[in-house]
């Protein structure tokens, strides 16, 4: 596949490989279309929890891996690895850094033109992952269930012609909001940012792709790679974007691989 797109920085999060509704296939295939000086993996990139739980290790999630250590060999990529709540058990050994291209940590901050982003998965400021994580664990179980209805859901719905439908992210989101509502997650990192002499946040974690103000700080959120399917990304001229995969709703066998990779573009900035 032809390198199509080059970009100064790529974030991705949330992959959460390991676990059934990881989308191992179309992130590796997005990153084979794509070149870039720095990637940041912002967390839950490896489901510890579902892997605990009796997950499974595929070959597509290696092929992962091997896709961003071929953008370090090719490339020069510096690659950045954000501990999230589901990696957490990276705690062990983190700080790390391997040579001068890859290390892995807790936060970043990125220097974007004039501006400076804290970087962080975001489940700190979580009140289900930080203060009831035996709560986030049933959430987890609950989540992953919907995952499994709601694929065969959507066979129904291809069968019948219909686009595809998240029932299963709706719910979360609407569970998640209700949290939130009382951790004020958006505008507690905005806050970090500013604590941080930083103007603006890069988070995952609640799996909503957004770009937006918070008090005068730019708060983006990179989506994840289980339903959304998006990525945040900076040109060489420091503008940032979130992009789609734009093959989300056709999906991939594990033998499939596309002649190429169309990408929406939304919430420019």
């Amino acid at each position: 596949m032809k390198v199509t797109k080059q970009y100064r920085t790529i974030v991705i999060s949330d992959l959460h490989l390991g676990s059934e509704g990881a989308k191992a296939k179309e992130v590796v295939s997005f990153l084979k279309s794509t070149s870039c000086d720095i990637l940041i993996m912002n967390g839950d990139i490896i489901d510890g929890w579902q892997l605990k739980k009796g997950g499974s290790w595929k070959k597509k999630h290696t092929a992962f891996f091997r896709a961003v250590l071929k953008m370090i060999e090719e490339q020069g990529t510096k690659v950045v690895y954000i501990r999230g709540n589901h990696d957490d058990f990276l705690d062990q050994i983190i700080p790390f850094q391997l040579g001068k291209q890859f290390s892995i940590r807790k936060d970043y901050v990125l220097k974007s033109g004039k501006k400076q982003f804290f970087i962080t998965h975001g489940d700190i400021f979580d009140s289900v992952t930080s203060q009831m994580k035996w709560l986030a664990h049933l959430g987890d179980i609950g989540y992953t269930f919907l995952l499994s209805i709601n694929k065969l859901y959507n066979q129904y719905r291809a069968w019948r012609g219909l686009p595809y439908y998240s029932f299963s992210q709706r719910i979360k989101q609407q569970v998640k909001k209700a949290v939130n509502h009382v951790s004020d997650f958006e505008e507690k990192l905005a806050e970090l940012a500013l604590a941080n002499d930083c103007e603006g946040i890069i988070c995952g974690h609640i799996h909503k792709p957004e770009i937006k103000n918070i008090n005068q700080v730019t708060y983006m959120n990179s989506g994840d790679w289980v339903e959304s399917l998006s990525a945040l990304v900076e040109d060489h001229q420091h503008n940032w974007s979130l992009i789609h995969y734009a093959n989300a709703n056709t999906l991939l066998a594990d033998d499939d691989e596309p002649s190429e990779v169309l990408i929406d573009y939304t919430n420019k900035v």
